[in-house]
């Protein structure tokens, strides 16, 4: 039997949002090379972006979503070439008892896998950050101003990663799912959703490719404090 191997890339960090450095610094086109599933944010945190089958979805404050260019760039965001390990059908379940049945079922508590949810939704909860504009605000505040969207009755796709604990800072601790309905009605960060129907797909990650902007001086002089990084992030995700 071929032995498994999955991949995962990253740019940025979450950690590197925290204190403001939303300036994008690598273009989706180049982010695509890299993967065609994923989730992250565009420049100035303008938004949540969705990247289903090598389409880059932007969901935005105003409730609109759009296909971001290839010019346009992320200073954080997550992707990956599909190559699912486990299925299974999930019914009537909140969003609590499908993360909880995912970590009780299968030993992947402590690497980084990816999560695909294709299906109907009783109800779906997201969040959509807006757009800023510099001087740059810390991610927490931006976090407190976001837009929340509510829908019931929708199919769609969820799409995200969980990552371990001991990764904290490089991505958000545990799960992280976005979500783009199908008629487009509604996307963005999940806070919250119900699952009437659906399949999940997962993939688990034997290789982590963590790319950092090395040619954006911002991100160089930057003075990352972690004291209360962790709280920060927890806050924000939430």
């Amino acid at each position: 039997m071929e032995k498994y191997e999955s991949k995962v890339f990253q740019h940025g960090t979450l950690g590197m949002l925290v204190p403001g450095l939303f300036n994008g610094t690598m273009t989706i086109e180049d982010l695509l090379k890299h993967g065609d599933w994923g989730i992250g944010t565009a420049s100035g945190l303008d938004g949540e972006m969705i990247v289903l089958d090598h389409t880059p979805y932007l969901a935005q404050s105003n409730g609109e979503i759009r296909v971001l260019k290839a010019e346009e760039k992320v200073p954080f965001a997550t992707v990956h070439f599909e190559q699912i390990k486990d299925k299974f059908t999930a019914r009537n379940l909140t969003k609590k008892e499908l993360e909880e049945h995912i970590l009780k079922t299968y030993p992947y508590k402590n690497v980084f896998f990816a999560v695909k949810i294709v299906g109907k939704f009783s109800a779906v909860k997201t969040r959509v950050v807006e757009k800023q504009t510099r001087p740059y605000k810390p991610l927490l505040a931006v976090a407190n101003e976001q837009a929340v969207f509510e829908k019931s009755d929708v199919s769609g796709t969820v799409i995200g990663y969980f990552a371990p604990k001991m990764f904290q800072g490089m991505a958000a601790p545990g799960f992280h799912l976005h979500f783009l309905a199908d008629d487009k009605s509604i996307g963005g960060h999940l806070l919250n959703f119900d699952v009437s129907e659906a399949t999940v797909y997962l993939q688990p990650f034997t290789t982590i490719d963590q790319h950092l902007p090395l040619d954006n001086q911002e991100f160089l002089d930057k003075d990352l404090d972690i004291a209360d990084m962790h709280d920060q992030i927890k806050k924000a995700e939430g």
